[in-house]
């Protein structure tokens, strides 16, 4: 095994995990996750970070995905632990395995920094959601300060490599408006005690059309 593979393997979680669970995250969090209902799909759901902020009793069934392996244990037991039925497993949010028009919400939270393509895997998150359905985001991206900007682009390549794939200069709602859907911002702002090239969040609704 290379040092890459270790590192993807055992530390890179950890880093993760710990990254994406500071107190001033998880508070963030606690705004978006309990908004979900229906039948639900959450991408990226390694680690199971969100699962204790979900309202059980508005949801129908809870499905996620994740291509980690490692994250996918804690996933899994995070479900065993929340005490509901869970259909969670590997996979890509470029080909999300699931059928059309299946889910009410979609969540989604720091995950679309670290996708290979995120249009497609957009274009996958509303295709899965039934007409009026909802993807609810909280990600981290391209701030909007010029000077921040600049450093995000001088660290972005180094950044990618010891974060699992992240990106810190991706667009957030104006990617989810390409894509089709009526966003509702919510909120936005540097996360507290954060250094800004890695601190910028936006979060809120996006709709997909239809009734």
């Amino acid at each position: 095994m290379s040092f890459i593979d270790w590192y993807d393997r055992h530390i890179m979680p950890r880093l993760i995990r710990c990254a994406c669970g500071t107190g001033h995250v998880m508070k963030r969090r606690s705004l978006v996750v309990p908004l979900a209902k229906g039948d639900v799909f959450e991408l990226g759901c390694g680690g199971g970070i969100n699962q204790p902020f979900y309202n059980a009793d508005a949801i129908t069934s809870y499905a996620g995905i994740d291509p980690h392996e490692g994250l996918l244990e804690n996933a899994r037991e995070a479900a065993q632990a929340k005490g509901w039925p869970a259909d969670i497993r590997q996979g890509f949010g470029e080909d999300i395995p699931f059928p059309d028009r299946f889910f009410d919400s979609v969540v989604c939270t720091f995950t679309l920094c670290s996708v290979e393509d995120p249009d497609r895997v957009l274009s996958e998150m509303r295709r899965i959601l039934r007409p009026g359905g909802t993807a609810i985001f909280l990600e981290h991206g391209r701030a909007p300060d010029h000077g921040v900007a600049k450093w995000q682009d001088r660290i972005e390549p180094v950044w990618k490599k010891i974060a699992g794939g992240c990106h810190l200069t991706r667009p957030i709602g104006s990617e989810f408006r390409k894509a089709g859907f009526e966003v509702e911002p919510m909120g936005q702002g540097y996360l507290p005690k954060t250094p800004k090239f890695a601190g910028w969040n936006e979060w809120g609704l996006a709709r997909k059309p239809g009734i």
